[in-house]
């Protein structure tokens, strides 16, 4: 213990912290103006370029090393890096300085082979399967989107370590949203789906591709950025301004027909290779711009792998989510896919729902599919008053401060509006979207999803997995079966699977 103490740097238990012993270099540099010819402290200047350097070339390396894309039929070690070994990069010079003692010897092993004969033969295949561009293919996909520019930062490729944590608008990603933007336009123009990351669970390769589709929110946030001094007040807009936007890439008449060939083209590559479940994210699936999927499964009867949109799985956690012995609820979004699973799943279980809706065919209709003798808990509400003494409401339409404001002090906001709803009351509590933790025996997992915690994926996700698990054999597309809510949220609990 002494000994290794001796023979450490004395910055190795500072982790992050260490990077401050750069201040006087700077300050020094700064202070006798080492950037004129003249000045005796260029050295300074030149060793803190070195540094610069160094830490770009790093940055350059991982970027490439996880670009899955690119590499992923190259890479030698199959597996992803998980949270753990990421933490641990923080403290990189001690990690690193351990690594090539390692890295020193096994260069040479090779050497020491040949010269003893003792080469493996299967070494020799694996470098022509490796030549050859093999993969391995995964059994599960689930196909993402992205948000907007900013969330597009929110990947392994770019920042390791911020991937590697729930995404928030950091005011350090600012002066990278115009290279991110440009990114955006080009991968309009170019790009296909592509992989983001990977995971192993129970012995089987999980990937996540995402369809190269932004929100148009980022016309306005431009107008902002200019007009706009100060950087929080930016920061805020921009979220604002996202919350509302979002939704409009994916209705935008002229980008339907795009994306919905991007996916297609998406779910014919994973046919092709044999992926056994195809689970579509929020938006991919979206009933206006697919019908939930049904579009593709049509179109394509012969599918084998199984598409997948998760919703059984998403209104299960919902529903599990709602206290016992409630009497009554609030529904907004009512009459869309989730809406009438959630009414026709509560109204069985003889709780008053109140839906907001102001199509009374849409509503009668749904009316219709309960059992007679459970019509009568499901009633038809047109303004955000009728809720002003109900405590629990179930949101899937976004609301705005003012319709917020009929709530009962002490109202619970469970919601699967994507996005969520800002949280403007304070005497209220607000769930998140529904979202489930993967089993523990994840491996290699290393990326947030979105603003979920580390291990956590949205229900929509989570629910092409337990597909995969239990080996279902049908297409989950179109409407949500209320009859298989229970069995779904059974099967994932058995699985390992937990509510977040």
């Amino acid at each position: 213990m002494g000994a290794a103490l001796l023979a450490s740097w004395p910055w190795d238990n500072l982790g992050f912290y260490k990077y401050v012993l750069y201040g006087p270099l700077v300050g020094k540099a700064v202070a006798s103006r080492a950037w004129e010819a003249a000045s005796p402290d260029r050295w300074i200047l030149l060793l803190l370029l070195l540094f610069g350097l160094r830490a770009l070339t790093y940055q350059l390396w991982s970027s490439f090393s996880n670009m899955l894309f690119a590499t992923r039929r190259r890479r030698v070690v199959r597996d992803g890096v998980d949270f753990d070994q990421i933490d641990k990069e923080w403290d990189w010079y001690h990690a690193i300085h351990h690594t090539k003692k390692e890295a020193n010897f096994c260069l040479f092993m090779p050497l020491f082979d040949l010269l003893g004969g003792t080469i493996d033969r299967r070494s020799w295949d694996m470098q022509r399967k490796m030549s050859a561009g093999v993969d391995e293919v995964p059994d599960f996909v689930f196909l993402a989107h992205v948000v907007d520019v900013m969330q597009s930062l929110h990947v392994p490729f770019v920042m390791r370590t911020f991937a590697s944590t729930p995404f928030s608008v950091q005011l350090f990603l600012l002066p990278m949203w115009p290279f991110a933007f440009l990114v955006m336009l080009a991968m309009w123009v170019w790009s296909k789906t592509f992989v983001i990351s990977c995971y192993n669970l129970r012995g089987r390769l999980h990937q996540i591709w995402a369809v190269p589709r932004y929100g148009f929110q980022v016309v306005l946030c431009c107008c902002l950025t200019l007009i706009s001094c100060h950087p929080c007040m930016i920061v805020c807009f921009y979220r604002l301004w996202s919350l509302h936007a979002l939704p409009l890439q994916y209705f935008l008449p002229f980008a339907k027909d795009g994306i919905n060939r991007q996916i297609e083209l998406a779910i014919l590559r994973a046919d092709k290779m044999g992926v056994k479940v195809l689970s579509l994210a929020a938006l991919n699936k979206n009933e206006a711009l697919n019908g939930g999927g049904t579009l593709f499964v049509n179109k394509h009867p012969d599918l084998r792998v199984r598409v997948v949109h998760g919703n059984t799985l998403t209104a299960a956690v919902i529903l599990n989510e709602i206290p016992k012995g409630t009497a009554e609820v609030f529904l907004t979004g009512a009459t869309s896919k989730l809406g009438r699973a959630i009414a026709l799943y509560l109204c069985k279980k003889r709780v008053r729902v109140m839906m907001m809706t102001l199509s009374t065919e849409r509503f009668q209709k749904i009316q219709k599919e309960a059992p007679a003798e459970f019509q009568q808990y499901l009633v038809q509400v047109t303004k955000y008053r009728s809720a002003q003494h109900c405590r629990t409401w179930i949101v899937g339409k976004w609301l705005s401060p003012r319709e917020q404001r009929w709530a009962p002090p002490g109202t619970h906001f469970h919601q699967f509006v994507v996005p969520p709803i800002i949280g403007f009351r304070r005497d209220c509590t607000y769930g998140k979207l529904a979202a489930m933790r993967l089993p523990k025996d994840v491996r290699g997992l290393g990326a947030c999803e979105y603003s979920l915690e580390r291990g956590v994926v949205h229900a929509c996700h989570a629910g092409g997995v337990v597909h995969f698990l239990e080996g279902y054999t049908h297409h989950e597309v179109g409407a949500i079966d209320v009859d298989r809510i229970d069995v779904v949220w059974e099967a994932a609990l058995k699985h390992g699977l937990r509510p977040a």
